[in-house]
C-alpha cells in the first residue's frame, strides 16, 4: 500500500498534500485499517518533519470526518433500530465531557490503538465535537511522533532488520489467530 501511495504523490505533484490528507481521511472513514502505510509514505515523500506535519493534520482531519459520518450514521441508524438500547452504548451516553476528553485523549496518545474504534465509540456518545476534537488534537501529537519515527527507523533499517520485524510480526500475528481459534 505505502508504494502504491508513493506513485500517487510522485504523480499528483503540486497537489501530493492533498493526495495524502484524502488518503489519511479514507483511512480514517475506514475506522480499523492501520495508517501507518500513509505515515510511511509521507516521510519517504516529504521527509521527517513534513511528513510528520502531513500525517498529523491528515489524522485530525480524517477524525473529525469520521466522528460526523459516524454520528450521523449511528442517528439514522437508532431511528430504525433498537441500536441505541445497547448497554455499552448507555454507559457511553452517560459518561460526561470532562471524562469523556480524558478517556480519548489516553486512548489517542498510543498509536497502536485503533483510532477508528476510538472515533466509532465516542460518535456513538454523547460527547461533543469540540470536546472530541480537542481531545484528538492533543493526543495525536504524541501518537504521531511515537509513529512517526518508529517507522523512520524501520524505513532506514537495513533489509535484515526489516525482514526480521516482518517476520516477528507475522509470527506474532499467527500466534494470535492460532491462540483465538483454539479458544472459539
Amino acid at each position: 500500500m505505502k508504494d502504491t501511495l508513493l506513485a500517487w504523490l510522485e504523480e499528483s505533484g503540486p497537489f501530493a498534500f492533498l493526495i495524502s490528507l484524502l488518503a489519511n481521511t479514507a483511512i480514517s472513514l475506514l475506522a480499523f485499517v492501520p495508517s501507518v502505510f500513509v505515515t510511511a509514505a509521507n516521510l519517504s515523500f516529504f521527509g521527517l518533519i513534513n511528513g510528520l506535519i502531513l500525517s498529523f493534520s491528515g489524522e485530525v482531519i480524517g477524525v473529525m470526518v469520521s466522528f460526523y459520518v459516524y454520528r450521523k450514521g449511528f442517528r439514522f441508524l437508532s431511528k430504525k433500530t433498537s441500536v441505541h438500547s445497547s448497554s455499552v452504548l448507555k454507559k457511553l451516553s452517560g459518561i460526561t465531557e470532562k471524562d469523556a476528553f480524558f478517556v480519548i485523549l489516553s486512548l489517542r496518545i498510543f498509536p497502536f490503538v485503533p483510532s477508528g474504534a476510538i472515533t466509532l465509540a465516542a460518535a456513538c456518545s454523547s460527547v461533543s465535537a469540540g470536546t472530541f476534537l480537542a481531545a484528538s488534537f492533543l493526543g495525536k501529537i504524541p501518537a504521531i511522533l511515537i509513529e512517526g519515527f518508529a517507522v523512520h527507523q524501520v524505513l532506514n533499517a537495513g533489509w535484515r532488520v526489516q525482514l526480521f520485524l516482518v517476520t516477528c510480526s507475522l509470527l506474532i500475528l499467527t500466534g494470535i489467530w492460532m491462540k483465538k481459534r483454539i479458544n472459539d
